[in-house]
């Protein structure tokens, strides 16, 4: 009789998250992701330029119902996001070690800064437009107005060295303002953005909302800087000279381009301020006459 405690090992399959749904990369490929002592991880999928495309129609699809939700009702979205992250904590812990070399005591506070990171920018969603709207000072007889309003498909080119925390600092503040996001994951240290798909997909986030892809980086950013249905690109995760590759093919169509900073110059734990939300934001501004005035010098 075999022994109960002799079993085989159940290998998890890491697949991309495009339009809701999980599938291998349609050309077949895979790369191998080690650790940072080189030991095998696990095989990702080698994301082509058709997966690129296809995340970019999802992302598209989705846009107008995450855009027309109520800011509220994201942050309530988002923030079961972050109720899921917890349930999953132990896991992420594991794969933010293996992928950064980290303790699992350092690890653990690397998951709950982004949880914590993830809550914030939800809170954000229904305060935003107050911040940087709000009514305008005109000289004459109307009402005028701005509001901001989400720019689109952003693709998100994620940190390569933070592998969770960073991913998270650039990809929640461009869903929690209405954008759809394609996110590339890190190149070396893409799986926990690869789970981070298997939280969204179980919290409520509309189909398409989100799209991450493994792969390549410099082989997925160049179409899709290139894509004339993309509104906008975070360099975040490129390096100078991709960086300017990039920003030169984002000129075709006119997208939003934010430059990626130095990398010994980011500090992913700090608290990020707005800066990363407004940069994703259109500013539409109403003009609407206030009414004739009465006798009385009422109007409405």
């Amino acid at each position: 009789m075999s022994d109960r405690n002799e079993r085989l090992s159940v290998f998890k399959t890491y697949k991309l998250y495009v339009g809701g749904k999980f599938p291998r990369s349609e050309s077949g490929r895979v790369y191998e992701v080690t650790d940072s002592k080189g030991n095998w991880l696990a095989n990702a999928p080698l994301s082509s330029r058709k997966d690129a495309r296809d995340a970019v129609v999802a992302a598209r699809k989705a846009f107008g119902g995450w855009a027309g939700a109520t800011a509220y009702n994201r942050g309530q979205i988002l923030y079961r996001v972050a109720e899921m992250l917890e349930g999953r904590k132990a896991q992420f812990v594991r794969e933010v070690a293996e992928a950064e070399g980290l303790s699992k005591s350092k690890a653990a506070d690397q998951v709950d800064a982004t949880i914590d990171r993830w809550v914030w920018y939800a809170g954000w969603t229904d305060k935003i437009a107050q911040v940087i709207g709000g009514a305008n000072p005109v000289a004459g007889p109307y009402f005028n107005l701005s509001s901001p309003e989400p720019t689109g498909v952003v693709v998100v080119v994620a940190p390569q060295e933070s592998s969770f925390l960073g991913l998270v600092s650039v990809l929640a503040p461009v869903i929690a303002t209405g954008n759809t996001a394609v996110v590339i994951a890190s190149e070396k240290s893409p799986l926990p953005a690869l789970s981070l798909g298997e939280v969204l997909a179980t919290s409520d986030v509309p189909g398409g909302v989100v799209n991450i892809l493994s792969g390549r980086t410099a082989e997925l950013a160049a179409p899709l800087a290139a894509h004339q249905d993309v509104n906008a690109i975070d360099l975040a995760g490129s390096d100078e000279v991709l960086a300017k590759e990039l920003e030169i093919a984002a000129a075709d169509n006119l997208k939003r381009v934010l430059r990626p900073q130095p990398v010994d110059e980011v500090d992913w734990s700090a608290t990020p301020g707005i800066d990363r939300l407004t940069a994703f934001l259109e500013t539409k501004t109403v003009w609407h006459p206030t009414g004739s005035l009465g006798a009385g010098g009422s109007s409405y």
